[in-house]
């Protein structure tokens, strides 16, 4: 890991609490970054996570906010400003999966996966990019569904995370004039609590026969929203051990 090369950095990571978004608050913070991050209904996680960066020497700020909500969003990336500074990095990771065959799927659901999964997403960027400096970094956490769904039951989620990718590009160019880079993460199957009951079939449809490590998803969000990464816009980039390929 470089030396702090997050130094005077500020950042935030929206559901951040738990599993992928947990890592990603670790890593930028192990790197010096300043970092928020949100949560809903996790707030004993979100507290044990900002006392285990404080006690390493980190500056954390944990905020209570639904992504289900604009207001509340937006007003996590202000108190995020107001606490910290303006952002350099954002770090869209908040999601949700609710599974059901396309002829039995509801519609309460449907929209409930829409709006965490692709509004907020919007939104975040949307009010992120006006909180923040020239040659900042937004990164989205989409998934390898966009390109394979592989399983019966996720055509929705599959479907939001396809959208991720026109998004992606549209906002790299409309932010370019500021030298502010926004990429789409796709992580493959990875060892969080969420998907520890799927572990053992899905290893067996990996060529690498493992599921990912929540370190290696955080390392590669790292190294887009580091300086090395400038050249980088637009691409929805898959870590899934081969599993599209």
């Amino acid at each position: 890991m470089q030396d702090k090369r997050f130094r005077d950095k500020v950042a935030l990571v929206t559901g951040g609490s738990k599993g992928i978004g947990a890592g990603i608050v670790r890593r930028l913070a192990a790197e010096g970054a300043s970092v928020a991050f949100s949560y809903s209904s996790s707030e004993e996680k979100a507290l044990q996570l900002a006392r285990e960066v404080e006690s390493a020497g980190g500056k954390v700020l944990a905020i209570k906010a639904d992504s289900a909500s604009a207001d509340e969003l937006r007003a996590a990336i202000r108190r995020t400003v107001m606490g910290l500074g303006l952002l350099d990095i954002f770090v869209s990771n908040a999601g949700i999966l609710a599974r059901g065959t396309i002829d039995t799927f509801s519609l309460e659901d449907f929209d409930r996966m829409l709006t965490i999964n692709v509004r907020a997403a919007f939104i975040g960027i949307q009010a992120a990019a006006k909180e923040m400096k020239e040659g900042g970094r937004i990164v989205i956490i989409g998934s390898n569904t966009a390109i394979r769904t592989a399983f019966p039951g996720a055509s929705v989620y599959s479907m939001t995370k396809a959208a991720l990718t026109g998004l992606v590009r549209g906002a790299a160019i409309d932010l370019a004039p500021r030298a502010i880079t926004v990429n789409n993460v796709q992580p493959g199957p990875t060892a969080t609590d969420m998907s520890s009951p799927h572990a053992e079939l899905v290893k067996t449809l990996i060529p690498l026969k493992r599921m990912g490590d929540v370190s290696e998803v955080a390392s590669f969000v790292a190294y887009l929203a580091s300086a090395e990464a400038g050249f980088i816009t637009g691409a929805s980039l898959t870590i899934d051990g081969g599993y599209v390929a």
